[in-house]
């Protein structure tokens, strides 16, 4: 195998980049962070609005990315994830949502992680190799699963819906960021991540559930639906945000990736939609009577 195919399926360790110099409060580059931020929902809205073909294929290779960065971070802590079936399982996870349905995508999920156990054996075993495949284990579940609920999303309600959960998680971010930087005082979690405060996410809460509720008017679906949603969005965002800075401290990281600059990488943007999107689908599956 030559060095580049080898550093494809097997990422050096992630390494800490120093950022753009930061221009405010946030600690960082709030222009390159707009600029990425505003650039990146672009091509989403984009892709939603295509042809189903083309949303699958989209949505296949940001978590195709975002899987190459989780497997470089844990590299640094020498653990060996098993991204050649992660990659082609992860496609079949996403394939399987879109033409079969919510039971084909739990077999693909199955299927992937027997496709890594067998993988990973062919390499030895061991108590290391029971970790390798415990760690790709949670990588298919984080990644590919939760972004099959957005493929099953555009299969049942088309764009709008998924519009409304990328607003929502949007606002959700906004809030937050906006209510820390001018009132933030009581940290959240300091030893996990120390500029995450309580009037953050009670900003978050407000604007997730204002978005939210508007939204799901607009869609159809009752109000208070909204409201609820809009409240229990941020909850899961949290949980997201706080666990990938739990892996990221673990790791000794400060982002998992350096693809996208003020932003870090592709899992730094999904954390807080991976952990959401479960709860959308079930919810718009229930009002919109999908």
């Amino acid at each position: 195998m030559s060095e580049r195919a080898s550093r494809l399926v097997s990422p050096p360790p992630t390494q800490n980049k120093v950022p753009p110099p930061a221009t405010g409060r946030a600690g960082r580059n709030l222009p390159w962070a707009i600029a990425i931020g505003v650039a990146l929902g672009c091509i989403a809205a984009i892709f939603v609005f295509l042809p189903q073909p083309f949303f699958v294929g989209f949505v296949a290779v940001v978590i195709a990315l975002a899987l190459w960065e989780f497997a470089g971070a844990c590299a640094r802590a020498d653990i060996a994830v098993a991204l050649p079936p992660l990659w082609v399982g992860a496609l079949g996870i996403l394939v399987c949502a879109w033409q079969l349905g919510c039971e084909a995508m739990l077999v693909a999920l199955f299927l992937t992680i027997l496709a890594s156990v067998f993988w990973r054996l062919m390499d030895g075993g061991g108590l290391r190799a029971l970790r390798d495949v415990l760690v790709t284990a949670f990588a298919a579940t984080y990644l590919p699963l939760q972004a099959a609920f957005v493929v099953l999303m555009e299969v049942r309600g088309g764009p709008w819906p998924i519009i409304l959960f990328i607003l929502g998680t949007i606002s959700n971010d906004i809030g937050g960021y906006v209510a820390g930087v001018l009132l933030g005082r009581h940290p959240m979690a300091p030893s996990v991540s120390p500029s995450k405060s309580w009037e953050g996410f009670l900003g978050s809460l407000v604007m997730s559930v204002l978005v939210v509720a508007a939204g799901m008017h607009l869609l159809g679906g009752p109000l208070w639906v909204g409201v609820c949603l809009g409240i229990v969005s941020p909850m899961l965002a949290t949980i997201g945000d706080l666990g990938e800075s739990l892996i990221k401290r673990d790791m000794g990281l400060k982002d998992m990736g350096t693809l996208l600059p003020g932003h870090g990488g592709i899992m730094d943007r999904l954390d807080s939609l991976v952990m959401t999107v479960p709860a959308y689908y079930m919810v718009f599956s229930l009002a919109l009577g999908w």
